[in-house]
């Protein structure tokens, strides 16, 4: 049993089409050349590996990636694209794959896709099960935009592109938030759909990463390790497994 929503087969076959900013080289090569200076010789393992954004141009740079996914919809469209890439159809919180690896990573706020504080420390544990002595855990996430909320506000844009709109709206009592999307389509029409998280601070994924046994080694404010700031609106985390 899992809080996560589900992908289903008509949300997976539109994903990479809906999602095509974040295909994009400007947004996807700095992500790939990040994680790919921290994959040794026992390769990585993506979670939430949907269909295969990052893990396929990693697996072009020579890197062995094998997943996890909870939706057997997405990785169907993954095996049709790029067949030998392992994944594991289950929850990121439990599923386990064979192996230790060097890398585990979690991208594009996925981590935040498990709703509940129990839940987001177990994907932690997961992550650390998985790692060899000295191997990390990378975390991209956005911070929570709460500084934005005037009075009465009701959302924040996160994306604003020709193609797609998106709006979060929070929950500050209980960390849940949901993300709206209206993507607009070559016929003219919008469809709208929404997606929902529960938001977690930098410092609390600090303390869950030290309840699963591993260090903060980095944290940046991007994929191009800019420096992270009381200004930063996103981050990019690496904790160490100890040695």
């Amino acid at each position: 049993m899992t809080s996560s929503d589900y992908w289903d087969a008509e949300t997976a076959a539109t994903y990479d089409e809906s999602s095509a900013f974040m295909f994009a080289p400007e947004v996807l090569d700095p992500t790939v050349d990040f994680l790919a200076a921290l994959a040794g010789d026992r390769g990585a393992l993506e979670m939430a590996i949907g269909t295969g954004r990052v893990a396929i141009p990693l697996a072009e740079r020579g890197v062995r990636v094998a997943g996890i996914e909870l939706s057997q919809p997405m990785t169907d469209e993954l095996h049709r694209k790029r067949a030998d890439i392992p994944v594991a159809v289950g929850d990121m919180a439990t599923t386990r794959v064979d192996g230790e690896v060097d890398l585990v990573y979690v991208v594009w706020n996925s981590i935040g896709n498990v709703r509940t504080q129990a839940e987001q420390v177990e994907c932690f544990r997961n992550a650390a099960r998985h790692l060899a002595p000295g191997g990390r855990f990378v975390v991209e996430l956005r911070v929570p935009g709460i500084r934005r909320f005037p009075p009465g506000q009701a959302a924040v844009p996160f994306h604003v592109g020709r193609r797609h709109v998106g709006f979060d709206t929070y929950d500050m009592t209980t960390q849940q938030g949901t993300s709206h999307h209206y993507h607009r389509h070559d016929d003219g029409t919008v469809t709208y759909g929404e997606s929902n998280f529960r938001y977690i601070w930098p410092a609390e994924c600090d303390l869950m990463a030290q309840l699963a046994g591993m260090e903060l080694e980095r944290r940046v404010a991007d994929w191009h390790g800019a420096p992270f700031t009381n200004d930063s609106e996103s981050h990019v985390s690496v904790w160490r497994k100890p040695a």
